[in-house]
């Protein structure tokens, strides 16, 4: 059963078919000498976050939770590859940044990167090892209240910032963690159905996924749309076991990857009362 409100199965199946191959043609030429060094810092990255458009297409299309997992590390690997080759090549050629993309949580664009690879990463379980890599790989301790506060439940002795650097959406899902247990629920639906309006920016502030499946702006057509899931929302389920029961249904809440015991099977059989079984096969009413 397809998870994502848009795209049918042909186009679901096109998009994994694609991506899956560009992915077979790339990782091998991370390890060949490269005809423009300059570029590779960049195309390392490019293939670290195409590995994440992988899982999240194959989440959407409606494949099993089990076949997620085993792509994260190498989204890990691709990204410390950029970090190692943009070292070398801006010594090399005296260059400040020889990639497109600012790696300060201060850019919301990276703050949301470094976001959801945590709600995955949660969600997924990743081993220990994975864990610190990625917690590495997003550094800045002490810079952000919320982020450092998730990674704090798994690292306790991360520094916990004292600062929220993105209000908006980001605000609402304070909120919800810091509230008291009976109203954490309804908080959280209150992020998550805020959570992809709020996220909208002008110009160079727009996220670089944000508008892939608009049918003005980036028709489905175009093949970019992996889904619009909001995985901030399971990191702070995974991680504070806040209450999600009435975030079951929304339409950016990815439901499965928080509780992959339920299985989309289960879903597609529960027709109208699907959100009435989750709930009940989670939490016991």
């Amino acid at each position: 059963m397809i998870r994502a409100p848009l795209g049918d199965e042909k186009y679901w199946s096109e998009r994994l078919e694609k991506r899956q191959a560009w992915l077979d043609e790339a990782v091998p030429l991370l390890e060949q000498p490269s005809r423009n060094p300059t570029y590779q810092p960049q195309f390392a990255l490019n293939v670290s976050k195409e590995v994440f458009r992988l899982i999240m297409t194959k989440y959407s299309a409606g494949k099993p939770i089990v076949e997620l997992g085993r792509h994260f590390e190498p989204i890990l690997d691709a990204w410390e590859l950029s970090n190692r080759l943009a070292e070398e090549v801006c010594a090399a050629n005296r260059l400040e940044t020889c990639r497109d993309w600012s790696f300060q949580l201060s850019n919301l664009n990276h703050y949301n990167w470094c976001f959801w690879l945590l709600g995955l990463a949660l969600a997924l379980e990743v081993c220990d090892d994975e864990w610190e890599r990625l917690i590495a790989l997003i550094g800045a301790e002490g810079e952000d209240m919320l982020i450092d506060s998730i990674i704090a439940t798994r690292k306790p002795q991360r520094i916990v910032g004292k600062r929220l650097l993105h209000a908006k959406p980001y605000a609402r899902l304070r909120a919800a963690i810091e509230a008291p247990s009976p109203a954490q629920e309804e908080l959280l639906r209150d992020f998550v159905s805020h959570w992809y309006d709020e996220l909208e920016r002008k110009g160079d502030a727009e996220l670089w996924w944000y508008v892939f499946g608009d049918p003005a702006k980036h028709p489905l057509k175009l093949g970019s749309y992996f889904g619009r899931w909001c995985l901030e929302a399971v990191a702070a389920v995974k991680a504070f076991g806040v209450d999600d029961r009435l975030c079951l249904r929304l339409q950016h809440y990815p439901a499965d990857l928080a509780h992959p015991e339920i299985t989309t099977e289960t879903s597609a059989l529960a027709g109208k009362n699907w959100a009435l079984q989750m709930i009940s096969r989670i939490f016991r009413v």
